[in-house]
């Protein structure tokens, strides 16, 4: 059995890309979008029809609406592939803007329902701020299901799941790089690699934490750079990994036990915590990687917005 197949039995496996022509041949369980992946799919010139028949039909609304449609286009086409959920991204210029969010969820949300799609198929995407999780909670209590992305800090996490949202995303691979940058020369590569990580130990801890207080929002591991990131948390509820490290695992034979369990998580000693507005932001602001990590996160997913928009106004 290669290590796909075998994580298969612990976790449910995502396919990270906005490429659905690619995602077929790993059979995901689910698939995440976001800005950046199909601002990278468009440009394929397999896609320029789809972008050229969105833009073409839509011509006459405005940007924001067309991006909307283009962002649902994708999404039913990967439904077409997969037999899960889709998650597509709320336009991250709106992640301090909680109505603003609302308002498209609410839009990517109907627009997918127009294509006979149903709604439990689809999760919204919103950045894991203070106004996105307020958001969210808006949404999730309306019966749309959220992913909260950009997640970074364990405080991140504890407000989520106060949220009761569906889904969150915590990032490894952008924990490990900031980590691995502070270092600098006293980084020790194998020190600090599989359950060492300290990317995979943030995901483990919100893991056992939600386990541990019988949270129901799933937890999925995302943003990974190597393999044994992904194989450190075979178990956790989802992984939404590139469709190369799909591969990678695809094509490798070496044994994979789970590293996660909700019995073993149930037994830790991680304290209830509850947070409001204020302590939310101190605990954020104390945290020096998920400050940095979910600013650089949110400007370059709006730098991709941007070049989006100006893609589909040149179409």
């Amino acid at each position: 059995m290669n290590q796909l197949d075998a994580l298969k039995q612990f976790t449910t496996v995502v396919a990270d890309t906005g490429d659905f022509k690619q995602m077929a041949q790993f059979q995901p369980q689910d698939a995440t979008t976001n800005p950046s992946l199909i601002l990278k799919a468009v440009q394929k010139p397999e896609y320029a029809p789809l972008l050229r028949e969105t833009v073409n039909r839509f011509r006459d609304r405005a940007v924001d609406e067309v991006m909307d449609r283009l962002l649902v286009r994708f999404g039913c086409e990967i439904l077409s592939i997969i037999p899960g959920r889709v998650s597509t991204e709320v336009d991250a210029r709106l992640s301090f803007d909680t109505s603003a969010t609302v308002s498209r969820g609410w839009r990517i949300a109907e627009l997918y329902q127009a294509e006979g799609i149903h709604i439990d198929r689809v999760l919204i995407k919103v950045a894991a701020t203070w106004e996105g999780i307020e958001a969210a909670k808006r949404l999730e209590r309306d019966g749309i299901r959220t992913n909260l992305t950009l997640l970074f800090s364990f405080c991140q996490a504890v407000a989520c799941g106060q949220a009761k949202v569906q889904l969150i995303s915590p990032f490894v691979g952008r924990i490990y790089d900031w980590y691995k940058k502070s270092a600098g020369a006293a980084w020790v590569e194998a020190d600090n690699a599989g359950a060492n990580d300290p990317g995979v130990r943030s995901v483990a801890q919100i893991y056992n934490y939600y386990k541990r207080f019988e949270i129901a929002t799933e937890v999925m591991g995302a943003s990974f750079r190597n393999v044994g990131q992904i194989t450190a948390l075979a178990g956790c509820d989802l992984l939404t990994i590139s469709p190369d490290l799909l591969a990678t695992l695809a094509t490798t034979n070496a044994p994979l036990v789970r590293a996660l369990d909700p019995a073993t998580a149930r037994q830790s000693d991680l304290k209830h915590q509850v947070l409001d507005e204020n302590a939310f932001r101190l605990a954020l602001n104390e945290d020096a990687m998920a400050t940095e990590k979910l600013a650089e996160g949110i400007r370059a997913f709006c730098a991709d917005a941007v070049k989006l928009d100006q893609l589909l106004l040149a179409a």
